[in-house]
């Protein structure tokens, strides 16, 4: 008998209620069992860069400790190593420390692809690029899943903005849908083989995407994907809708609300319970397919080799932006020493919210620097976090520095900066530290900075140093690896995933990101990155794919074929390196004419090379490399023409080129004369008709409508401006979070922009029990300035299931 027929035969032998029991969680973290028939209960759990097992109270966004485990770097990290071998690794022992803990499914990782630098999440995604996020993602879901443990790739899709998240409708054309926001997941399905996919919170083109019956069939039809599909944490909007849609499992545990409505549906056909026999299905494979992790006490996870595993995947992913007069590595030129910035004692080293792991231990650079034997004449703060002005800090800095032949410069954004729950306000570095860089590049030392963040910050400094060390968040071994890479111990082998604006206006969806409310329009379409910034020629920072290192590459005998092209590279410097050789292809039609990305990458290796060593390297094109996506045909198509190969070290430093003629199909873009803005690339200026021109429909409100009472599927922060009950309800929240703030608990006050962007009906269902729809009805008439009719439908609820419980205790 197969695995399947077992399934089957336990499927039918359950009953209607139970098959629905199986649909959602029985508590925060784990699936309901039946224990009658042997059907055990599996753990779910955080998160993508690290194992995040709370053992006490349970929530979603770091508030409660967790047990320890190796906190390697998240994935804004990783992805600058450009190094799919050690990403596996990672996964592997990810893997391996889940299936020490009992836990079946590993949160992670996630891929949503970056829209735009203020998006609060971006540190725990790859990159802007889809070919380089799915292949990274694709092989940390192969290194979980070799331990027995189920990967769940996230969030599926367009989870784009962390502002009003549960609610925002992403509004994107259908090409940049295909081509950028889905082809990630489309490469991770097909390279790592997920059994878990978790939809995102918000809705895509008006449909939430746990309901979204067309993303469901892409991913199951299109990408292949054969696995169980779960809600976000409080991500279900209908039940019932999200099961036909493919969504097997909703978590966390809705007190049996939810499993309540699937049973109803099926009695009253309003549901076939052939679709729900199908997520049972889904359900029962799971469990099967993590078995091994489930009751094996034995294993244990090497927390040391992780550790040092952490430290190798640092090293690796830091990247140097900067190098004038070679001041790095510090070798006797560099002199004494003074290193500067909280960052460099108390290490940023990862984001906030779900993902936040509670590390076994940490490496703090300063102790690493010192350890080194350089001659460090002293350590200040300078400055404080969060923006908190302080003289006494600033001027002890300069004291030190005055001492100092080279200061080591710690800066980035601070906690309260970066998490799940809350875009950033801007893209500056706070202003404590701008004044702090300014007042020591003023004293003509050589200054060396070392930025910590999960994604770009404007640098109006960057000429004015020496030298620029990006070690992003760099995970407990952050500390250990920056200080091999400052001295030499070890290269700067990191190249960036996104591209670094020179100021966060340069941003195509600057205006409009993060500012409204009931839809988020992406208008800049497959303008994204590197794609808008080359197009228009706009200058920027530092282009996608840039990284330094301490030797010199050339690249020279480009070879194109019709499925890959070779390259030789020559380390022409004086140490042994490491050059991540990418490959781009620039479309014919993409200068004038067309609605096409002048290059987009198509495929890159890494080669470690001795000085004076070549080595000839291979490299296949991606998938799509040739095509482009008719929304009108919903279809791939192999656009023909005479393409440009380029290989070089980031998509503005391109070394060699050679021409391909691809034979397919004619393609030119549909109604192109409505699309001007489109063509030019300036989709910083698309107005709403032209964007309708492209989307094919009219767009959806992009603001709330305040004059309708507000009901279960509407967000508490809709209550803002609304006056009496609901007005002081928003207040409340919302200056709950300000004085969270004030008081130095930056998770906790993000907690209540998590609170106020929390649909009403998830009151209920996360309450545990404390609320039901009763009491829900009832606050949603105070909402509505019906107060006391609305208090006394809550306190006769609250009453009713007293006298409930009351009975059901004596019986």
């Amino acid at each position: 008998m197969t695995v399947a027929d077992d399934q089957t035969r336990l499927r039918s032998a359950l009953t209607l209620t139970e098959k629905a029991s199986l649909m959602s969680g029985a508590n925060f973290w784990n699936t309901k069992a039946v224990e009658r028939l042997g059907v055990p209960g599996i753990m779910l759990t955080d998160g993508p860069h690290g194992l995040r097992k709370q053992g006490g109270a349970a929530d979603h966004l770091g508030l409660n400790a967790s047990i320890p485990a190796t906190c390697f770097p998240p994935a804004a990290t990783l992805a600058n190593s450009w190094d799919v071998a050690l990403i596996e690794r990672v996964g592997e022992a990810l893997g391996a420390e889940a299936a020490a803990e009992n836990v079946s499914v590993l949160l992670g990782p996630g891929l949503n692809i970056k829209r735009n630098p203020l998006a609060g999440r971006n540190f725990e995604y790859f990159s802007e690029d889809p070919l380089l996020s799915g292949t990274l993602a694709g092989a940390l879901v192969r290194g979980i899943q070799s331990q027995g443990v189920s990967a769940c790739l996230k969030h599926y899709a367009v989870n784009s903005q962390e502002t009003h998240r549960m609610s925002i409708d992403e509004v994107v054309d259908r090409r940049a849908l295909h081509e950028l926001y889905l082809e990630g997941f489309r490469i991770a399905v097909r390279d790592g083989r997920p059994w878990t996919v978790m939809t995102s919170y918000n809705k895509v083109n008006g449909t939430y995407a746990n309901e979204h019956r067309e993303l469901a069939d892409i991913l199951r039809d299109r990408f292949g994907f054969d696995g169980l599909v779960v809600t976000d944490w409080g991500g279900n909007n209908d039940r019932v809708a999200g099961l036909v849609a493919g969504n097997a499992l909703e978590m966390p545990s809705a007190d049996g609300v939810t499993d309540r409505e699937i049973v109803a549906a099926v009695e009253s056909g309003a549901l076939d319970e052939a679709v729900l026999d199908a997520r049972v299905d889904e359900v029962l494979a799971l469990v099967e397919r993590t078995a091994a992790v489930r009751g094996d006490d034995a294993r244990v996870a090497d927390h040391d080799a992780h550790h040092a595993l952490a430290i190798e995947a640092a090293r690796r992913s830091l990247v140097l932006l900067r190098n004038e007069d070679e001041a790095l590595p510090l070798g006797p030129s560099a002199g004494r020493i003074a290193v500067i910035g909280d960052f460099a004692e108390t290490p940023r080293y990862q984001g906030a919210g779900s993902s936040l792991v509670n590390p076994t231990r940490v490496d703090a650079p300063l102790d690493a620097l010192r350890a080194t034997g350089l001659d460090i004449v002293g350590f200040e703060r300078g400055f404080a976090r969060r923006d908190k002005p302080s003289r006494r800090l600033q001027d002890r800095a300069l004291a030190l520095a005055a001492k100092a032949d080279t200061v080591l410069l710690f800066l980035g954004l601070d906690e309260s900066a970066e998490a799940e729950g809350v875009d950033r306000a801007h893209m500056r570095l706070a202003a404590n530290q701008l004044d702090l860089v300014r007042a020591v590049t003023r004293l003509g030392k050589r200054v060396v900075v070392v930025l910590a963040g999960g994604a770009p910050v404007e640098l109006p400094f960057a000429d004015d140093v020496d030298a620029i060390l990006h070690g992003y968040l760099a995970g407990q071994g952050g500390g250990a690896a920056i200080a091999d890479v400052l001295t030499g111990a070890a290269e700067p082998a990191g190249r960036l995933a996104e591209t670094y604006p020179l100021r966060y206006e340069d941003v195509p969806s600057h205006a409009s990101f993060g500012r409204t409310e009931a839809s988020s329009e992406h208008r800049e379409s497959i303008y994204l990155g590197y794609r808008y910034f080359d197009k228009v020629g706009a200058d920027v920072r530092y282009p996608f794919g840039h990284g330094l290192g301490y030797t010199t590459f050339e690249h020279t005998d480009l070879a194109v074929g019709p499925t890959s092209a070779t390259v030789t590279v020559t380390n022409v410097g004086h140490r042994a390196g490491t050059e991540t050789v990418q490959l781009y292809v620039e479309a014919p039609g993409a200068a004038e004419g067309e609605v096409r990305a002048p290059r987009g990458l198509v495929g890159f290796a890494r080669v470690a090379l001795e000085p004076g060593d070549s080595a000839t390297v291979e490299i296949a094109y991606a998938d799509h490399a040739f095509h482009v996506y008719d929304a009108a045909a919903d279809a791939w198509r192999l656009a023909g023409g005479t393409y440009a190969i380029l290989a070089g070290a980031s998509s503005r430093d391109i070394r060699v080129r050679a021409d391909l003629e691809v034979d397919g199909e004619a393609w030119t873009t549909p109604d192109a004369a409505r699309l001007p803005h489109y063509v030019s690339g300036r989709v910083e200026d698309v107005d709403a008709s032209e964007f309708e021109a492209l989307l094919g429909r009219s767009l959806p409100p992009a603001t709330w409508d305040r004059t309708r009472p507000l009901t279960r599927d509407d967000i508490i922060a809709q209550c803002q401006g609304r006056g009496g009950f609901g007005g002081l309800l928003h207040w409340l929240i919302d200056t709950s979070g300000a004085v969270l703030m004030a008081l130095g608990k930056p998770l906790a006050a993000n907690n209540t922009r998590f609170a106020l962007d929390l649909p009403f009906r998830s009151v209920a269902r996360m309450s545990g029990g404390r609320v039901d729809d009763a009491m829900l009805d009832g606050l949603l008439l105070m909402v509505n300035r019906r107060f006391w009719r609305g208090l006394g439908r809550v306190g006769g609820a609250w009453r009713a299931r007293r006298r409930s419980e009351r009975a059901a205790r004596k019986n």
